[in-house]
């Protein structure tokens, strides 16, 4: 297996961006205006006038917080026993002993909606409803209980669903709240089958699952259901992608993000989609580089851009699930050692800590970059045509730069989920 190396050994070859110098196609200052607003070009240009780096920095890092503090409530009902807070710790990547974790048992474990944040993204929170039916919360008034307002959308999980299921679904369609139906525990199901059949197979064992769920849905009341079918113990297996890609579908836009980067790496389709969500905001990160790159006080934007690259990059690793306790989290609920994990990966910005020196000493090994940072620093201060030109080598280099450690850590996520499921 291939060696996670030392960042001070990383061979320069190896970190090659490729051509750099390329300004032909630089945007223009309108572009970047266009791109950002105007009350944040204005107040980074201020901080930095008036020498004040720490707040120029606090700025761009508010910027960039903003697709972090979009709010995503998800609430996950159904009857006692139903695989609730097993489901809940899954999607949250924790395993059912861990501390904080939902607690699980055969009996109703959760009195009141208890929130249960994602350990990467705060703003993504599980509700773990009490069970629907029982004395304390009937069908007919589960709902007044809660401030139903507050989620964004409701899984109903059941290992098969009652009349309890479709009132309570009726109730939320009232609301005007969207719901989806899972058929928990499906694992439990498929190895009883194996065992008790002869000529088993488990397609044709899940399509018939899947159609007596939604012929019982139908009986009871609900004309169209759609029924995923999940194990929340092998969340790759089943239809947990199909779930979340009609999640996704059906979301706004900036809940949808948010869903997204909280996802845990179950596919390379979930990876590859984190990929182009990063990908699109690369050019708003490369834009506030250009800005900072316009204010003519020496030294400040290279230190301003080593904060935004350890920014952004820090983003990465945690959404990619690159960072240590994430892959310790992941080593203990699949039973892969947690340095077998470790060992597959070889961007020397997965697994540590990210920080300005580290940044520094990846970006100065990319072919052809320390000379973009000291053209940048030198043409500034050339009269008119100056700043343009270092606005440019500012946003070209911070666009290469991202796109590369995008890249490189994405390969990670894809080597560690390959280690995971042991290809």
């Amino acid at each position: 297996m291939a060696l996670r190396p030392d960042p001070q050994e990383i061979p320069a070859p190896a970190l090659a961006l490729g051509p750099l110098t390329s300004t032909s196609k630089m945007p223009s200052s309108a572009h970047y205006d266009h791109i950002l607003s105007q009350n944040l070009i204005q107040e980074i240009k201020e901080a930095l006038q008036n020498n004040n780096q720490d707040l120029a920095i606090a700025k761009v890092q508010e910027h960039l917080d903003k697709q972090n503090k979009i709010p995503l409530n998800i609430a996950i009902a159904g009857e006692t026993g139903s695989g609730k807070s097993t489901f809940v710790n899954a999607l949250r990547g924790i395993d059912n002993m861990a501390e904080g974790a939902a607690p699980t048992g055969c009996v109703e474990t959760t009195s009141k909606p208890t929130p249960y944040s994602h350990p990467n993204y705060p703003n993504v929170t599980l509700w773990d409803l009490p069970g629907v039916g029982t004395t304390k919360f009937p069908a007919a008034k589960y709902l007044k209980h809660f401030k139903f307002e507050q989620f964004d959308f409701f899984i109903i999980s059941a290992t098969r669903f009652t009349e309890n299921d479709v009132k309570l679904a009726k109730e939320i369609k009232r609301m005007k709240k969207k719901f989806y139906f899972v058929r928990s525990k499906i694992d439990d199901v498929l190895r009883a089958q194996k065992q008790s059949q002869k000529d088993f197979s488990e397609t044709t064992t899940m399509a018939t699952i899947k159609e007596d769920c939604i012929k019982g849905l139908q009986k009871l009341g609900h004309q169209s259901p759609q029924v995923f079918l999940v194990s929340s113990f092998e969340l790759h297996l089943h239809d947990f992608t199909l779930l979340t890609e009609t999640l996704e579908r059906e979301l706004p836009e900036h809940k949808r993000n948010a869903l997204l980067l909280a996802l845990r790496n179950i596919s390379q389709e979930i990876i590859n989609k984190k990929k182009e969500a990063f990908q699109a905001q690369i050019k708003y990160v490369a834009a506030l580089s250009a800005v900072v790159a316009a204010v003519p006080v020496p030294g400040l934007s290279i230190a301003v851009d080593l904060a935004l690259l350890v920014g952004v990059v820090t983003r990465y690793v945690f959404s990619f699930g690159l960072d240590i306790p994430s892959l310790k989290r992941l080593a203990v609920r699949t039973s892969v050692p947690f340095d077998d994990l470790k060992a597959v990966i070889i961007s020397p910005l997965a697994a540590i800590e990210i920080s300005p020196g580290l940044i520094l000493k990846v970006t100065a090994q990319c072919a052809g970059t320390a000379a973009l940072m000291a053209a940048e620093e030198g043409t500034r201060f050339i009269p008119i045509i100056g700043i343009p030109i270092a606005m440019g080598l500012s946003f070209t280099t911070t666009y290469r730069l991202l796109n590369f450690f995008l890249n490189v850590l994405a390969d990670d996520a894809q080597r560690v989920l390959e280690r995971v499921l042991g290809l």
